[in-house]
């Protein structure tokens, strides 16, 4: 642990700083309230199952029109902000420039976006699998990153292994349609004993058309977990 002189001293010498645009801040990590109020956050009415933000209020349990229909990708997810050209900013960056420091801030907002969400039961995080190769050129799970402040705050262990993922191309500029079928078949459960009757929790950073989430719902699902929730740092707002 860091001594709080130690501490002070490289406060000194590199003074706390907005990691997106440089401006003074009083805690390392954090955002200044210029980028801060640039995020468009999921702070109000929204789907109780899928976190699918509402521009009224709808009520504690109204459902959006696909998870009322049953087509919800998992149990319930939730997401920090919505996927536009301010979170594109810090998210593209994050993930594949090296700016880890990032996580910081952005799982502190995913952790607030749980703040409506029993957390009681769930036994493990998983965050979202990277193949290999991608492991191999980026030299980080960004998913992997954001888990850690989550479980720690959770006290629940994350699940490096239990979960594989093959390479596939990237799927930046697909519909939904050719997202789902390029990620069908790309996960597998290699240790199933770790999954059996656990109620999971995925992190990721981005969720766009959710077809990532489900087809993880459903190898988790087929090996035997019994709930599988889901949280990310910002979301596509999909046409309801």
């Amino acid at each position: 642990m860091v001594s709080k002189f130690v501490k002070s001293v490289l406060e000194f010498l590199f003074p706390p700083a907005c990691p997106l645009c440089g401006t003074p801040v009083s805690t390392h990590g954090e955002l200044c309230a210029d980028c801060w109020t640039s995020f468009n956050w999921i702070d109000g009415s929204k789907c109780v199952c899928c976190g699918y933000p509402f521009a009224l209020d709808m009520g504690d349990n109204a459902m959006c029109p696909v998870c009322a229909s049953g087509r919800s990708e998992l149990d319930w997810i939730r997401s920090a902000c919505v996927y536009d050209d301010a979170s594109r900013m810090a998210v593209l960056p994050f993930k594949h420039a090296g700016r880890i420091s990032y996580s910081y801030f952005m799982s502190r907002a995913m952790i607030w976006a749980l703040r409506d969400c029993d957390l009681s039961g769930i036994d493990v995080i998983i965050p979202v699998p990277l193949a290999y190769r991608r492991i191999f050129y980026r030299a980080y799970n960004q998913a992997a990153l954001l888990a850690k402040p989550i479980a720690k705050l959770m006290g629940v262990k994350i699940d490096y292994d239990s979960v594989c993922r093959k390479y596939r191309r990237d799927m930046g500029h697909m519909n939904a349609r050719m997202r789902a079928e390029n990620i069908r078949g790309v996960f597998s459960v290699v240790r199933p004993e770790n999954i059996k009757g656990r109620k999971i929790l995925l992190v990721d950073d981005v969720m766009t058309s959710g077809a990532t989430f489900s087809e993880l719902r459903r190898v988790l699902i087929d090996a035997g977990a019994s709930a599988v929730y889901g949280v990310t740092f910002c979301r596509t707002v999909r046409s309801v």
